[in-house]
Order: structure tokens, then sequence, then C-alpha cells
């Protein structure tokens, strides 16, 4: 069992971090075979509430070591220079003091290279891991992160993606000083796998590693995609998640919603028939909604020249019906919760859906390729 020390763990990456190793060890317990030896990874963590004669005991016990502990927000400016630069040496000097040299993986900033005091710190600090490598060969792996966000990242501190959730979710406003500005961002989880894979695969001799992808991004256009998120939930149009920042971002902001604002009303339509509801629609994906029929009630009897349907009953006993529009032979197929089966609706056959139940009601889902446009229906009234 390797043993990895993260520090910071209480802060956004090392929190991410941490549940990076529980789920894969969820997993490999899942998967293990019986009588199989399980290569799980204990975490060993050090965050605020530790002293530094704890991080000596912590950093004898680790086989790796991510620091990840920093500030970027000091009370004061010497903060800067006394953790980024400081704790990076003080876990540096213990391990060439004892001769003990794991692997020593850092999370520095892009903003190294710049020449304000939190840069000069992160730098400062990877001049003191490149030394350290030089000296003892311990081996070293340094990351220049820029612009993280996911889930658990602390809003109004120094994440926009995070203060832009944040705000949305609760019904807040949102400030853009230049909505051409544009930054890079680099999400979350995309670092922890990156992080991860570098326990058992890192290169002795090599000191700079790279962690992406970046996605380059407006800040008008990132407020413009959020807003988008908020907006779905009343016109039910998803985004379209083939697009990856897309569906990162879309992760990020359901994670900030209010915990009593998890849910969201459906307009349901109902008539004598029973009930309808739109659920999700999207330009690319079409459309789902659920509908109610009632005991002996038929629905449908109509066809389509391009739209494509398909028909899931999950709830009561049915039958569906097709004709093709300019022939006389009928073709039936009856569903039931009890074996949920996918009907795909032709085109050019005329159709329906009866609830053979005396008494239950049947539930349908269904899809069609296409959102509901009442201009434009494709949708043809036909008896069978």
């Amino acid at each position: 069992m390797a043993r990895v020390l993260i520090t910071g763990a209480g802060g956004f990456l090392g929190r991410n971090l941490c549940w990076r190793f529980a789920s894969e060890n969820i997993s490999k317990r899942f998967h293990a075979q019986a009588g199989a030896p399980l290569e799980e990874v204990e975490v060993l963590t050090f965050t605020r509430q530790n002293s530094l004669d704890d991080l000596r005991v912590l950093l004898d016990q680790a086989d790796f070591v991510y620091h990840l502990a920093g500030v970027n927000r000091p009370q004061f400016d010497q903060e800067f220079d006394q953790i980024n630069r400081g704790l990076t040496e003080e876990i540096l000097h213990h391990l060439e003091a004892t001769g003990h040299h794991p692997p020593v993986l850092f999370a520095s900033s892009t903003q190294a290279e710049m020449e304000n005091l939190y840069g000069l710190s992160k730098k400062a600090a990877e001049h003191a891991l490149i030394n350290y490598h030089k000296r003892t060969r311990g081996p070293v792996l340094i990351y220049q992160l820029t612009n993280l966000f996911g889930k658990w990242c602390r809003p109004n501190y120094n994440s926009v993606t995070a203060t832009f959730c944040h705000n949305l979710a609760h019904d807040l406003p949102i400030q853009i000083h230049d909505k051409s500005h544009q930054i890079g961002l680099l999400y979350v989880d995309d670092v922890t796998e990156e992080f991860s894979s570098r326990l058992k695969d890192y290169l002795p001799k090599q000191i700079q590693y790279h962690c992406g992808p970046t996605y380059e991004i407006t800040l008008g256009d990132l407020a413009e995609r959020l807003r988008g998120f908020v907006e779905s939930r009343k016109n039910l149009f998803i985004p379209d998640f083939a697009d990856p920042l897309t569906k990162k971002l879309y992760a990020t902001y359901v994670s900030y919603l209010k915990p009593g604002d998890f849910s969201y009303p459906l307009t349901m339509r109902n008539d004598a028939r029973g009930s309808l509801a739109e659920v999700v629609k999207s330009p690319h994906f079409g459309q789902i909604f659920v509908s109610t029929t009632k005991p002996g009630v038929t629905r449908g009897n109509h066809f389509h020249h391009t739209k494509v349907e398909k028909f899931i009953v999950i709830q009561g006993e049915g039958l569906i019906e097709f004709r093709q529009v300019d022939q006389e032979e009928i073709l039936q197929y009856p569903v039931s919760g009890e074996q949920i089966q996918v009907l795909d609706i032709p085109t050019g056959y005329t159709h329906r859906i009866t609830n053979t139940s005396k008494t239950k009601e049947l539930v349908t889902l269904f899809w069609s390729c296409e959102p509901f446009n009442p201009e434009a229906p494709d949708t043809y009234f036909l008896e069978l």
C-alpha cells in the first residue's frame, strides 16, 4: 500500500485530490477479485490545523508528497514568502536531513513567471525544489497551474469562475469590468487525474511537468455560458456537452446550487387522457418528455415525415400499434413496465399507444429527435 502525503489537504485542490484517491480506492475494491491483493493508496493529510512537528512525522511515513499548501491572498504580504517558500524549504530540509527522498510534486502557478509577491514566492519555492534535486537527486515534479475551476472552489476569493457560479446560483449579480479580457481555465479533475497518474509514472530526472488542457475564454463568454445554465432550468434546453469546456463548466455550476434549490418544477399539461410534461430539450439531441395515460385511453393516431421518436413504457401495460400510411396492415406491440423496451417509431407510420389496463395509469417516456416546434410540428393526424 502506497502512502501519499497531501499538504493543503483542506484547500480546493487538496480536497479534490483526496477524493480522487478515495474514489480510486473504492473502484479498486469493487473490481478486486477474491483473494487478490489490493493496491490501495493511504492518504496522509496536512492542513492549517497541523503543526510543523506533525509535518515531520508525516513526511517520514510518505512514499510520495503532494505539496499543495500555499497562500495567494494572505492577511500580510510577508506571508507570501513565509508560507509559499518557507513551508517548501521546511519540507525539503527535513527530507534532506533524514535521507528519505520520496518524490515531491509541487503545485506552482503560472504567476511564478510574473513580478508580483505571489509569483515571486512561488518562483522561490521552485528554485528551492530544483536545488534540492541537484543536491540529493530526490525526484521533483513542478506544475505551473492557472485559473483552476471546479467543485468546492471558494467564491469571491481568487477564482472568477467560482464567483460567477456562486452568484448566479444564488440569484446575485456578477460584475465584469472587461468582457473581452481573455483567461485560460484549467479544470480541477483534469489536474487531480494527472497528479494521481504520477504516483507510479514519473521521470526521476524530469522536473517541469505540464497539466492540461487549458481552455481560453473571454470573461464575457464565460458569463454568457453560465447564464445559459441558469436559463436551462427554465427553458429546459440543456447545453451542448459535446464541447468539453461546456461540460466541465456545467458540472461546476450545478455544484454551487443552494441545498434547497436542487429541484425545479416542470409544466404539467393535463387533460382527459392524462398528463404530459417536457423534461429536457436540445437542438443537437432532441427532446425527452413523459406522459401518463389513464386506463382505456388512447394517445396518438398521427404520423411524421422526418421526426423520429422512441417510446419507452416504464409503468403499467399498453399496446402500441402502427400502420404505414398507404397500407392496411396494422402492427401491434404489447408493452409493459415489467419488461422495459424501446420502440422506434418509424417515419411514414401512423401510430398510437393505448393503456390496456382497467385500473392503473400508463407512464411512458418519449424521445423525439427534435424539440417540439408548434410552427413546424411535423405531426399529422391519421386514424389507424
